[in-house]
């Protein structure tokens, strides 16, 4: 009797000294279901005594080492911020409008370092990681703190794979900044830019060890490792007719089949979750494959509690944890260190982080850091924070990573009509003191030609504003641009030449609103007749436009495309005076015989709102616009009509000259319904109305007269199908004007429509 008490005694010792690793693969989006595995092993007391992780796994499994509970990992990953972080996207209320460009017809961008040398590299990171490292250093910043960068001291002992691909071994992360580890351990090669840790450029643990169990037996020596593996063969069979487009991510898919189950051993538990319907990029998913992980990890529950005697209350491990958690020290930062820059460019820095205020808190870094991010030159810096155990406060790092300071963007449009061109855009990046961005862009076909050069100096003065020169010169050929499909319009007889000389001066107003000041001269020319036909023995009018105009705008813009959008708001709210001489040298077509010369003066103000509600797979937008002025008319009716303010509202609306949508005084508005068929098909269909309160129409010498008739209202409206591809939209339409030379047409375009601002815009 005695013996067997002492038998009995030593076996429930034995069992109570259990020690039970979970280790957690990678497998990219795939990984979420590791989070429900957690959950049931918790629900059901299994102790969970020391975490591995790789990618994706490596991740959750450090979030549960920070103190997170499964429940709260959860909550992260199905949020709104979760989609936006692995998707590259800001969160909301976070882009810094001051820094976003003006929109231009590129689909293509090529990042390049350029050096002193003249020498280039290629930058091949596919995706935005900027979101993605603030929120883990955020996140994981104060149980780091509390652990004191000892991933043995943290809730439970955590190790985090890594791969130095240069001498192609795994790194096993142990200690450090947890935040680093974790991004590290998920830098799938060519889709996420590198971070060092202890010197090394560090890349996905999956390309030698996605999972990780003989890591957890050599470093703790576990009694019990529950293996949850999520990795698998993406395709059975070949994929095609998707080949193509899943090629660039055939990297990706070779780090997802490295998981052999006979790594765990007999007396431990392999677990895996069904995960066939889903790909590694389904995030979206996120709440269906957790449940796969938690059903699956049930399922096998007997198992699991026959090979595991030990139980840990749900009580007990929230009191540990809390225990844990209590500890966490207030992010309150005393330094900023940025690693990788010189003197000057610090002070520039220091701008965005309130230069000379210390100590700063947790929401003025994130403050800080979006706005300077914002700016595409910065997407090469990495954020974390690190605890200073003596003085009990945090320290916030920027670190440089590779540089990429040339830019070549290219794009265009393919169109069933003649307004098809090609477009290229260079930019270059000098940094120092001020940052300063050179752009050229170039626009090449045979409607319309275009050449813009400009350079923006960011300087941190004064809170912040910069100062941009540019010259743009303008081509419009409206013949060259008629239907190639329906010959029943009557061609415009229009060659339009602008050219702007100016210099704009904008200021930050807020994170969503950007103010400018802008001062320009201009040089015009027209050349088009003045009845509807042109015969071969015709002369042109020539009308010559010169002078200058000075101005302001408030603008702020959060819409999801810059071309058919369906999401956000846009504003804009401008003011002009234009000073200017007018010269008419006439044509045989004008009743006018002789050159007239004339001085015009005048102010304009301009208003226009966009902004959509989106409801499922339904969003409804309303675009608005208005124009007030005391601007003249020309010396004939032509000349004022294509130098009048114009109402814009369809895609191809800059491509034609629509005589009935442009007034000196006007209000128009209308309403856009987008419905996503799919993931990239949307169906518009929009309708608009034009009110001049002065109509523009043509009196019999060819002079301009004006008409206040309030019942005069033209309509517009668009139904069309729009895919959002790589390529840029890919749109098939039917649009209507209330416009006797242009009424309904069948429009189809691959890119995007889009144009430099004219001088006169």
């Amino acid at each position: 009797m005695r013996l067997l008490c002492l038998f009995l005694f030593i076996s429930s010792f034995a069992s109570a000294q259990q020690k039970v690793a979970v280790v957690l693969s990678g497998g990219a989006a795939k990984g979420l279901a590791h989070i429900g595995v957690l959950k049931a092993l918790e629900e059901n007391e299994i102790p969970i005594d020391y975490v591995v992780g790789t990618s994706m796994g490596g991740i959750i499994a450090g979030c549960y080492a920070g103190g997170m509970s499964p429940a709260q990992i959860e909550d992260i990953v199905l949020s709104k911020e979760f989609l936006d972080w692995v998707n590259g996207r800001f969160e909301n209320g976070r882009s810094y409008y001051y820094f976003k460009k003006e929109n231009d017809a590129s689909f293509l961008k090529l990042n390049l370092s350029l050096d002193s040398t003249f020498s280039f590299q290629l930058n091949t990171s596919i995706a935005s990681d900027l979101s993605l490292n603030f929120a883990l250093a955020e996140k994981l910043a104060q149980p780091s703190a509390i652990a004191n960068n000892n991933f043995d001291s943290l809730f439970v002992p955590l190790r985090v794979m890594a791969s130095d691909i240069f001498t192609q071994t795994e790194i096993v992360l142990k200690k450090g900044v947890l935040s680093d580890a974790l991004r590290t351990t998920q830098t799938a090669p060519f889709f996420y830019n590198p971070i060092r840790i202890d010197g090394k450029y560090l890349f996905d643990g999956g390309v030698y060890n996605n999972f990780p169990v003989d890591v957890a037996q050599r470093d703790f020596n576990p009694n019990v490792i529950i293996g949850s593996n999520v990795s698998s063969k993406v395709y059975n069979t070949y994929p095609y007719g998707e080949d193509e487009k899943l090629i660039s991510r055939s990297l990706l898919y070779m780090l997802l089949d490295k998981s052999n189950p006979n790594d765990v051993p007999a007396n431990g538990v392999y677990i895996q979750s069904n995960l066939q319907d889903y790909t590694a990029f389904d995030f979206t998913k996120a709440k269906a494959m957790i449940d796969s992980g938690y059903f699956q990890t049930l399922r096998q529950m007997p198992e699991i509690k026959s090979k595991i005697a030990e139980r840990r209350t749900c009580e007990a491990v929230s009191a540990a944890r809390n225990k844990f958690n209590n500890k966490t020290p207030a992010i309150i930062v005393e330094n900023i260190r940025y690693e990788g820059f010189s003197k000057s460019q610090q002070k520039y820095f220091n701008r965005f982080f309130k230069s000379g205020k210390r100590p700063l808190y947790y929401n003025e870094i994130k403050t800080g850091y979006y706005k300077l991010v914002s700016e595409p030159f910065f997407n090469n810096l990495y954020p974390s924070f690190n605890y200073d155990q003596s003085r009990k406060n945090f320290e916030f790092k920027l670190t440089k990573r590779p540089q990429n300071n040339f830019q070549v963007d290219f794009g265009g449009v393919i169109a069933t009509r003649n307004i098809s061109n090609i477009f290229l855009g260079l930019n270059y990046y000098s940094f120092n003191r001020a940052l300063t961005h050179f752009t050229a862009n170039f626009f090449a076909g045979n409607f319309y030609k275009s050449v813009m050069l400009k350079a923006r100096m960011d300087l941190p003065y004064l809170g912040q504003f910069y100062v941009e020169p540019e010259m743009v010169i303008n081509s419009w050929s409206f013949l060259q641009g008629d239907d190639v499909i329906q010959q029943k319009f009557t061609p415009t007889v229009l060659d339009r030449v602008d050219r702007r000389y100016g210099i704009n001066i904008g200021f930050p107003f807020g994170n969503e609103f950007k103010v400018v000041v802008n001062g320009s001269l201009y040089n015009n020319s027209d050349s088009y007749i003045d009845r509807g036909v042109l015969v071969s023995t015709d002369t042109l009018d020539l009308l010559r436009v010169r002078g200058s105009r000075l101005g302001f705008s408030i603008s702020a813009n959060s819409l999801n495309r810059k071309q058919y959008a369906s999401e956000g708001k846009a504003f804009s709210l401008s003011g002009n005076w234009f000073s200017l001489e007018e010269t008419l040298n006439p044509g045989n077509t004008s009743v006018q015989n002789f050159i007239s010369v004339n001085q015009h003066s005048w102010i304009q103000g301009k208003l226009t709102l966009e902004q959509y509600f989106r409801a499922g797979i339904y969003s409804s937008g309303y675009y608005l616009e208005g124009v007030l002025s005391n601007q003249p008319t020309f010396s004939n009716y032509f000349g004022t009509i294509i130098n009048a303010p114009a109402f814009n509202p369809l895609q191809d609306s800059r491509t034609l000259l629509l005589q009935n949508f442009r007034a000196f005084n006007y209000a128009a508005g209308g309403w856009r319904n987008i419905f996503s068929l799919r993931k990239s098909l949307d169906l518009r269909l929009e309708a608009y109305a034009f009110k001049p309160l002065e109509a523009l129409f043509e009196t019999s010498d060819q002079k301009t007269g004006l008409n206040s008739d309030i019942t005069k209202i033209y309509f517009a409206g668009t139904a069309g199908l729009v895919m959002h591809s790589t390529l840029g939209p890919i749109s098939l339409s039917v649009n209507y004007y209330d416009d006797k030379n242009r009424q309904l047409a069948v429009l189809l375009h691959v890119g995007f429509l889009l144009f430099n601002r004219g001088a006169m815009d």
